[in-house]
């Protein structure tokens, strides 16, 4: 394949056709190297064309407390009190600058997300 930027529905869907033809194409090989060259054409058109947005700040909170095991109380101990981690999961209390930076640190959850309104 002659590979040349991805600009079309149609130059997309042949991209995929032939990613798939060569996926497991060995590294340093001539397919290894277009192999990776058209990755890379590949994930610039999806990131122009199909963005995804941050989730919500609240619900990412959820969700990693529900991968970690957390619970409201352990949520507590991040933010301060039992009843604030209610307000905040129920989206009655804002985020504080603090607040993003202890759930940035404890919980990993990137402050790109934590920031963002509610």
């Amino acid at each position: 394949m002659i590979l040349k930027p991805i600009k079309t529905k149609k130059d997309y869907q042949a991209a995929l056709e032939r990613l798939d033809k060569i996926f497991a194409a060995k590294p340093g090989t001539k397919e290894g190297d277009e192999l990776e060259v058209l990755g890379i054409l590949i994930e610039k058109y999806e990131n122009e064309n199909f963005p995804i947005d941050f989730p919500d700040p609240i619900e990412a909170i959820k969700f990693r407390m529900e991968q970690l095991g957390y619970s409201q109380s352990d949520l507590a101990d991040v933010v301060g009190l039992k009843s604030r981690a209610s307000e905040i999961l129920n989206k009655k209390r804002k985020l504080t600058l603090e607040m993003i930076r202890n759930l940035n640190s404890t919980l990993h959850i990137p402050t790109d997300v934590l920031i963002q309104s509610y």
